[in-house]
């Protein structure tokens, strides 16, 4: 598993929110690289890419080896992104990918998955309960 951080902000920008602000909040700092991406080319490609103010705005992808989104979120930067969340959908996407099986809603390692079958659809709510996801 990989992760990478893009934006338009210069790699002078990023060393300084890496030194002053994300080694508050992560003991020293994320362990992914924090990419520069001046002309936008990334942001444009995924469609994140304000054109007005010359940045990105918040667009997180999850990509599998074989380069296929698995999962986007894009949210203007007023809003922060649940990193928690993001770490959640990252392993149920490699449960998935590892055992066939589906994750339900708020699905976290060690609690109960589905099977996937024609004899689940519209019976998902008799096998899964909300309760044993969050509890």
């Amino acid at each position: 598993m990989e992760f990478l951080a893009i934006s338009t902000n210069s790699h002078f920008s990023h060393k300084i929110w890496q030194e002053v602000e994300l080694s508050k909040m992560v003991e020293g700092g994320v362990p992914f690289p924090l990419l520069a991406d001046a002309g936008g080319r990334v942001g444009q490609l995924y469609g994140v890419y304000d054109e007005q103010s010359g940045v990105d705005i918040r667009g997180r992808f999850l990509i599998d080896p074989d380069f296929n989104i698995r999962a986007m979120e894009v949210m203007t930067t007023e809003v922060g992104r649940n990193v928690v969340e993001l770490l959640r959908q990252v392993k149920a996407f490699q449960h998935v990918v590892k055992t066939g099986e589906v994750t339900p809603a708020g699905w976290q390692p060690g609690k109960k998955t589905l099977k996937p079958s024609p004899a689940l659809a519209g019976k998902v709510w008799m096998e899964w309960k909300p309760e044993e996801a969050f509890d």
